[in-house]
């Protein structure tokens, strides 16, 4: 086993080791003045149930960080195991929505329709976390559907195996 104290000499070990926690894997959608907008996101989970409350943390380091951070509405939805072309499609900028059928829920916010569930969200509170944000939502309304979930664990992408 190897042992360290993170800091900026060994940022990537540190980074690697936080990828041993296999996660699922989700699409943060946003409406903006610019068209709608969407990121994958894997640093996604449930905070309250009552009330029902959500966090994601969105990187600093995005040129779009302020349009997620404060975006006053949100959808995060959850990817299934056949849908590592959608993570793909939002990791890169660009016209991510170009050519990709979409609904609107009633906030205008872009709903990608299949995907295994989908939280719309309005924004609870945000707090500052270091180089991300703590992006806390208030869940308004959950979609979803049976289905097993992609995951991504040291890099790698998959699926559960059930035992």
């Amino acid at each position: 086993m190897t042992k360290f104290t993170p800091d900026h000499r060994n940022a990537r070990a540190f980074r690697d080791a936080l990828g041993s926690f296999a996660t699922g894997v989700t699409i943060v959608t946003i409406a903006s003045p610019a068209g709608p907008q969407g990121v994958t996101v894997n640093s996604f989970t449930s905070v309250s149930l009552a009330p029902p409350l959500i966090l994601w943390s969105p990187g600093k380091f995005s040129r779009r960080h302020h349009l997620f951070a404060r975006a006053p509405q949100f959808s995060v939805h959850v990817l299934a195991e056949d849908q590592k072309h959608l993570a793909d499609r939002f990791t890169r900028g660009g016209a991510q929505f170009e050519g990709l059928a979409h609904d609107l829920s009633p906030e205008g916010v872009p709903q990608i329709p299949g995907t295994l569930t989908r939280f719309d969200c309005s924004l609870e509170t945000v707090h500052d976390a270091g180089d991300h944000s703590l992006v806390i939502g208030r869940v308004l309304r959950v979609a979803t559907t049976p289905g097993q979930p992609l995951i991504i664990a040291q890099g790698q992408w998959g699926r559960l195996d059930p035992y």
